[in-house]
């Protein structure tokens, strides 16, 4: 497909009533974006029938194991083929479904963030000595991360399935070259080699995917300031070995990356600021302005709101931190903060170092805040804390931010609080990705780490798993288990499609404390001796049929 200009791309989403001819199609927002206003959570209507999904046993098993009335079939699994010259990537997460037609729901785009990879799966390295990894291992490392786009629509018997060779497939790597949205060079460059590290994201209201950098410190290491005067290239972070081979500097990681599904065109968002972003959660306020939220998935980190200051504009705006304790947006505008004069030469240094500047202003250290959602029924905005071991809490909780002004969400003020909390009376621990499906209901996986599943405070709760708390019926606000994830892996990146019926579903890392070929801890999905493959799965069934037939 010929290159877009911005016109040609808002014609292409169906923003100014002009078509493209017989090949165009229109993206169906309703599938990226809540459409229900906030309302009180009493004025939901009940519902008598019983609630199609139940609990199930927490599981051990190297299976992926799911409540009664749900099944699973797997869409792509790591280095299939998607186009004659590209495979798929490993390690996948995020998932964003983009629809071409609003009349054809089952017909789109599938981006899938590639967030990192095992060395003894990708490149069959297996040396903790990185310095004798050679150029032509990294290479290969370098294209199993990134995101691939994937055309994907149902079958005639009701089945989702890959178009292989479609135009539209196409892969980002660690080498594709992205520019910064921004007026000012980053680290001399205007533009970065390569996207990586790509963790959750969001989905904007034009129908543009948000992929999020979370830990590109394992790449190319980190700058280290601790003396202003002599900063210094720091690697002790550089767990891959990258650097060696390749000299790019660290400022250029760490970003949301925004990336047309068309074309696969991308660029990075110097304005959201630079951490180990988790997400990038995207609310329109009424005017058209943008509110996105995201989220520093380390612990001791903040959360961060940024509000445009024009329609569709994801560079100019005021980003801001959030002081929990006191209920405040704080700004991190370079002419409104003293101290942030004192401590930095301008505004893109500001956004460079944004932990830094967080913590001058009063932002709040938090559990590793991971993934955001808006509640569609109340207009809450969930955000998961997975843990902080350091600090005694093993088990995290789901915290609840709500804004003063609740529609909009432009206020500057908010009340926070506890909205789900982990441990044995609710059935999880380290909850991580959320998505609320068509009927408000809440789903929400775990990140126990590999090494900790089944050990110590972990125990009760058995491989990592996918959960989902109703907003009707008789189970209405308990948390419920759905599905369990197979020996070492996790659930990530759950998305509906526009009916609801289909949850995709990645599930990541099976088998990733395997010391080597010969000792796999996973064989999912193949089974028998085979290798474990990262795999997107669909998950359907009658339970799923019926839930979307409930209150609505």
């Amino acid at each position: 497909m010929k290159k877009q200009n911005r016109r040609s791309f808002l014609q292409f989403l169906g923003r100014t009533g002009i078509g493209l001819g017989a090949g165009a199609f229109l993206v169906n927002l309703q599938a990226c974006t809540p459409t229900e206003k906030p309302q009180n959570p009493e004025t939901k209507p009940s519902d008598p029938r019983p609630f199609p999904l139940q609990d199930m046993q927490h599981s051990l098993e190297d299976k992926l194991v799911l409540t009664n009335g749900l099944e699973y079939d797997i869409l792509i699994k790591w280095d299939d083929p998607i186009s004659e010259k590209d495979k798929f990537g490993f390690n996948n997460d995020y998932l964003a479904f983009v629809p071409f037609d609003k009349n054809t729901p089952n017909d789109g785009m599938l981006w899938v963030n590639h967030e990192y990879f095992q060395e003894i799966f990708i490149s069959g390295y297996n040396d903790k000595d990185k310095s004798k990894k050679t150029k032509e291992l990294v290479d290969i490392e370098m294209y199993s991360v990134g995101g691939s786009l994937v055309r994907i629509r149902k079958n005639d018997a009701g089945k989702w399935e890959v178009v292989h060779n479609d135009p539209h497939n196409k892969r980002l790597t660690a080498k594709t070259e992205i520019p910064f949205h921004w007026d000012e060079p980053i680290e001399g460059s205007t533009s970065a080699i390569g996207t990586f590290a790509n963790c959750s994201g969001g989905v904007t209201p034009w129908g543009t995917i948000l992929t999020c950098e979370e830990n590109y410190d394992m790449f190319y290491g980190e700058t280290n300031r601790s003396d202003p005067k002599n900063p210094f290239r720091d690697l002790d972070g550089d767990y891959y070995g990258w650097s060696q081979h390749y000299d790019y500097p660290p400022e250029h990681y760490g970003w949301v990356v925004e990336v047309n599904p068309l074309t696969g065109e991308a660029k990075k968002l110097v304005a959201l600021g630079r951490c180990a972003h988790e997400c990038a959660t995207v609310h329109q306020t009424k005017d058209g302005r943008l509110v996105v939220y995201s989220g520093d998935d380390s612990n001791d980190e903040c959360l961060y709101k940024f509000i445009s200051k024009e329609p569709e504009n994801l560079k100019e705006g005021t980003l801001y931190v959030a002081n929990t304790t006191k209920g405040e947006w704080v700004s991190l505008n370079y002419n409104e903060q003293k101290i942030l004069q004192d401590n930095f030469a301008n505004q893109t240094e500001v956004l460079i170092r944004l932990r830094e500047a967080a913590k001058l202003v009063g932002g709040t250290p938090l559990n590793r805040p991971e993934d955001i959602e808006i509640d569609p029924i109340t207009g809450h905005v969930l955000v998961a804390l997975t843990n902080n071991k350091p600090k005694g809490d093993y088990l995290g909780e789901i915290l609840k931010i709500v804004e003063t002004d609740l529609e909009d969400k432009t206020s500057l003020t908010f009340e926070a609080s506890t909205f789900l909390a982990g441990g044995e009376d609710t059935g999880f621990a380290c909850p991580d990705n959320m998505a609320f499906d068509p009927k408000g209901n809440l789903w929400f996986t775990s990140d126990i780490s590999g090494s900790s599943v089944n050990t110590g405070p972990y125990l009760p709760f058995g491989n990592n798993g996918l959960f989902m708390v109703p907003s009707w019926g008789e189970q209405k606000g308990k948390v419920i288990q759905v599905a369990s994830a197979p020996t070492d892996a996790e659930f990530t990146g759950p998305f509906f499609a526009p009916d609801g019926e289909t949850l995709f579903l990645s599930v990541q890392h099976p088998g990733e404390r395997s010391k080597d070929l010969e000792n796999l801890t996973s064989h999912w999905p193949e089974g028998g001796s085979a290798q474990p493959k990262p795999s997107v799965v669909c998950i359907s069934g009658p339970a799923l049929s019926d839930l979307m037939k409930g209150a609505s």
